[in-house]
């Protein structure tokens, strides 16, 4: 096992060049990701993606300065009194205090109770972020995601990197003092006279526990020295809770049977803790569900996803929807479905047809911003190939870094990061610090798990020496 300080080191030498720059910039929050754990604890990854765990090295430790996140950091307690409920506030409601008679100005807390509130779709209403239980959930799936890809790299049993990891998870769910209650009564509140409870939307903040999933299955299977069995029957006693509420209450139901993205990112998160549960029949009866039911109706022929056409960000919300579909397909494959991605919506369509189509609209057309589509584009060339193209093309025109982003390593096979890993293998030392180098021939045939581990050798050397007076 390494010491502290050795950890400490890889994290800066990884991240940092000899002028200190960082080597990647801010951290790319995914709408939703599956990884599978089997691919990354084999670390049989293609030498083209050396730049993409070098950006999930460098995330992985970006967020893990951030940490630890607790709902017990807010200043608002929910309408139970209980801090330990998580809240967020519905984004799209307003207040309206036109008629409440009030002949002073409102404080805010008389606003949240006394004014009613409207629906304003797609508007989002700042004061939500007075309350950041969604936000520090979101870093926390993030950090558990690429903090545990990072562990996996080296193939040690412990490092700095499982043990943010894990301390992360303990923080919000297990420690008496700060973990989360196990429900979602209070999640994306809906304010008011009238309100002061949670919505059945409020399912969708927990939607990335597909990525929590991830890092924890990744732990397990690689029998990870932090992630001890306590840890994780606690862990599965939280989640069986959870679940319970999940599968039971009023909120949940109300969403499972959503059509548009709310469903598809439910049935993310349920088959995800089914997963959890160890329990891979659930998981799978949970996508089946999934695809047998809301998806049926979720593409057209021409591959347009009406639910979300409809909304007034369409190029956001296809892209969100797609991102929802393609998890629950992740997971279902790692359940054993291998004719997943031909299963087809009433009309005939499959994902494939719903993101070609999705390519065609420029996000411009509705006043957004472009870039949402990048790693749903390589999600879909990794996994029904792309004989002409045109998927390469469209990185390449909109994001030619696409190699260096973290999502290139779980899709492949893609073109494209041979120049980006040649030139990271190209500038690796050997571990005994001398001058020579490892070719392109050579970097292509190592194992490129192994070959980061050569690159923060070859960092260290140097280092080392003068710590250990070599």
């Amino acid at each position: 096992m390494r010491s502290p300080l050795l950890s400490a080191l890889i994290f800066s030498l990884v991240l940092f060049g000899g002028n200190g720059e960082r080597a990647r910039a801010a951290v790319t929050s995914y709408a939703n990701v599956f990884v599978d754990p089997d691919y990354i604890v084999a670390r049989q990854f293609p030498p083209n993606t050396l730049a993409a765990q070098k950006t999930i090295v460098s995330w992985a430790q970006e967020l893990a300065a951030e940490g630890p996140w607790t709902v017990m950091s807010k200043n608002v307690t929910s309408p139970s009194g209980d801090k330990h409920d998580y809240l967020s506030w519905a984004p799209y409601w307003w207040p309206d205090c036109s008629n409440v008679g009030n002949t002073t100005e409102l404080t805010p807390e008389e606003v949240w109770t006394t004014c009613p509130y409207v629906n304003h779709d797609g508007q989002f209403n700042p004061d939500r972020l007075l309350v950041n239980d969604t936000g520090n959930f979101n870093s926390l799936a993030d950090a558990v995601l690429y903090n545990s890809m990072a562990y996996a790299f080296d193939g040690q049993p412990s490092d700095g990197f499982s043990q943010a990891a894990v301390s992360f998870i303990r923080t919000w769910f297990l420690n008496d003092d700060t973990r989360m209650n196990p429900n979602l009564n209070y999640a994306q509140m809906h304010r008011g006279p009238d309100g002061q409870t949670g919505s059945h939307t409020g399912l969708l903040d927990f939607k990335a526990m597909a990525k929590i999933a991830t890092g924890i299955l990744i732990f397990r299977k690689s029998n990870c020295t932090d992630w001890t069995p306590d840890i994780d029957s606690q862990m599965i006693a939280w989640i069986q809770q959870y679940t319970t509420w999940a599968e039971t209450a009023s909120l949940a139901l109300e969403e499972a049977f959503s059509n548009n993205n709310h469903g598809s990112y439910y049935y993310n998160q349920l088959a995800s803790l089914k997963l959890l549960l160890k329990d891979s029949a659930g998981a799978r009866n949970v996508t089946d569900t999934y695809f047998n039911t809301i998806y049926r109706g979720q593409i057209n022929a021409n591959g347009e996803q009406p639910l979300e056409a409809s909304r007034t960000h369409p190029y956001h919300y296809r892209a969100y929807n797609l991102a929802a579909m393609i998890t629950n397909a992740r997971l279902a494959a790692h359940t054993g479905d291998a004719n997943v991605w031909n299963k087809t919506t009433a009309q005939g369509a499959t994902i494939q047809t719903a993101l070609d189509f999705a390519m065609t609209i420029p996000a411009s057309r509705s006043g957004e911003e472009d870039g949402e589509l990048y790693s749903i584009v390589a999600d879909v060339a990794a996994i029904y190939g792309d004989p002409q193209g045109k998927y390469v093309a469209y990185l390449n025109a909109g994001e030619p870094t696409y190699a260096t982003d973290a999502y290139f390593l779980w899709d492949q096979p893609l073109l494209g990061g041979e120049e980006e890993s040649a030139e990271i293998g190209n500038n690796v030392t050997s571990p005994s610090g001398d001058s020579s180098t490892i070719s392109n021939n050579n970097s292509a045939t190592m194992n490129p798990g192994s070959l980061l581990t050569a690159i923060v050798c070859a960092s260290l050397a140097p280092v080392l020496g003068s710590i250990l007076g070599l």
